[in-house]
């Protein structure tokens, strides 16, 4: 057997945790900050069907990855005794998952290309799809690091390549390459960050793959394999439903749109879960430990994605305007839409996160069954109704999931939905006050588009926080101590 790699000490659980969430929030806050930037550059530059033509592949492309993510990313970093031999065994099958399936991808691309009536996507989606091979090769390093929550490196690694890629797309779409800017984009983003993850991670894969060692991961990682499938069917389905039933230009505004959504929404959510993960999976068999550190992520994720959804909701039509420009206007209610689909999304991670936590993928598995299944009047309603119909399912969906996943998981750590409710209730009620105001500051007339969204957003952040102060909101008043405690030892350190 190899040498177990190592878990996190007990004593140094809390300054892990909160290190790795600082540098996981400057991952994600400033990676898609520079996302963010160049997408807005690339759409003044670029056409909404161009936009569109990606968001046709995105379905294909994201089952693909599910099958090479097979749930053994979950597994590794659960299990506390992993050592080389279950590395060098997940590595070899993701590889050989990611070759496979880029295989495919490319027998079918004509016949993807028909679906669309889209010609150029047999090549596009040919170009696009190495990047499963790329991120095949880069996950267990990227699984390493995660379990040593060493997320400076991986936050180092992601920006520089963001920046660059960001850079040469920019380039390619000024010098006329359209579609291919995009293309390229993603593609050459993550062929650097495979390449800069190899190179300052020591561990290479031993020549062995144990069949052992594979069941006993894939007993835990097959459930979340196939809830992992449901879920991206779920979430890029309406990709495919926009494309094949409306234009490519309807796609292009709902790609921005959900883009703007998820910039909030699906990025806090991926921070709270890639730190929250590996560190509550360490103290698991603790009660009491457990249950007092979920609540306390709730509280103040929660908190955060409250405000920025509903203010963004608020602020659409001002931010559409003065970021891409009025050919993206119809985006503008898609996104308003699409924010109070999306608000709840990190506490549904969160909740089924839990259940990964306490080994329970069975009901993980069960529970996205139940709620994809419920979600399929939606989309019938949307090719019958159109996509505003559509997105109005999507919010009603959106909360009857929440109380599903929950449940379950409340019952696991004493929990319940009850408690929830009133833990995230405040942040709602403060959201809910800001968005309200700000919206109503819209509605004056004959006010530049930029002097407007400054306002919003002033008015905005000042409501939020003086009401946060006032009634000493929980979870505010944990990110403010934390943000706080972390500048005065810095400060100490100097």
């Amino acid at each position: 057997m190899g040498k177990p790699d190592g878990v996190i000490a007990s004593g140094g659980l809390k300054e892990k945790a909160i290190t790795g969430l600082l540098w996981s929030f400057g991952d994600n806050g400033f990676g898609q900050l520079i996302h963010f930037v160049v997408g807005i550059i690339l759409a003044r530059i670029l056409s909404p069907q161009e936009f569109g033509l990606i968001g046709m592949i995105t379905l294909f492309i994201a089952l693909s990855q599910s099958f090479i993510d097979s749930g053994f990313q979950q597994a590794l970093i659960r299990k506390s005794d992993a050592c080389d031999t279950d590395f060098s065994t997940v590595f070899f099958f993701n590889l050989a998952v990611g070759v496979l399936f880029y295989g495919l991808i490319f027998i079918f691309s004509g016949a993807i290309s028909s679906f669309y009536d889209e010609p150029q996507l047999r090549e596009i989606i040919r170009v696009f799809g190495l990047v499963l091979v790329v991120n095949a090769l880069a996950l267990i390093q990227r699984v390493r690091l995660t379990r040593a929550i060493n997320f400076r490196l991986l936050t180092t690694i992601s920006l520089t390549c963001s920046l660059v890629s960001g850079a040469i797309a920019i380039w390619m779409a000024i010098s006329g390459y359209g579609v291919w800017s995009l293309v390229w984009r993603t593609l050459l983003n993550q062929f650097m960050q495979a390449i800069a993850l190899w190179y300052f991670n020591s561990w290479r894969p031993l020549a062995v793959f144990r069949m052992s060692s594979f069941r006993d991961m894939f007993s835990f990682g097959s459930r979340l394999l196939v809830s992992g499938l449901i879920d991206t069917l779920y979430k890029n389905i309406y990709y495919l439903i926009i494309g094949k039933y409306f234009s490519a230009s309807d796609l292009g505004y709902y790609t921005r749109a959900d883009h703007f959504q998820r910039l909030p929404s699906s990025n806090l959510t991926a921070v709270v879960q890639r730190v929250s993960y590996p560190v509550l999976a360490s103290v698991k068999d603790d009660e009491v430990r457990l249950r007092e550190g979920y609540r306390r992520i709730i509280r103040s994720t929660m908190f955060i994605s409250f405000t920025t959804m509903i203010v963004l909701a608020a602020i659409a039509e001002s931010l559409i305007l003065v970021l891409i420009g009025d050919k993206w206007m119809p985006a503008a209610g898609m996104l308003q839409m699409l924010c109070f689909a999306g608000m709840l999304y990190p506490l549904h991670a969160m909740n089924l996160n839990m259940l990964n936590v306490k080994g329970r993928s069975d009901l993980f598995l069960r529970l996205e069954i139940i709620k994809k299944v419920l979600a399929v009047p939606v989309i019938i309603v949307g090719v019958i109704m159109g996509i505003r119909a559509m997105l109005a399912g999507m919010i009603i969906n959106s909360f009857i999931a929440y109380f599903l996943n929950s449940y379950y998981s409340g019952r696991l750590v004493g929990y319940p939905v009850a408690m929830q409710v009133r833990d995230v209730l405040p942040s709602f009620i403060i959201a809910m006050l800001a968005g309200a105001l700000t919206f109503t500051l819209s509605l004056l007339m004959g006010v530049n588009p930029a002097v407007m969204l400054s306002l919003q957003l002033l008015l905005a952040t000042v409501v939020v926080l003086v009401l946060s102060e006032l009634t000493r909101h929980k979870g505010y008043m944990e990110i403010r101590m934390l943000l706080l405690g972390r500048l005065f030892r810095s400060r100490k350190n100097k």
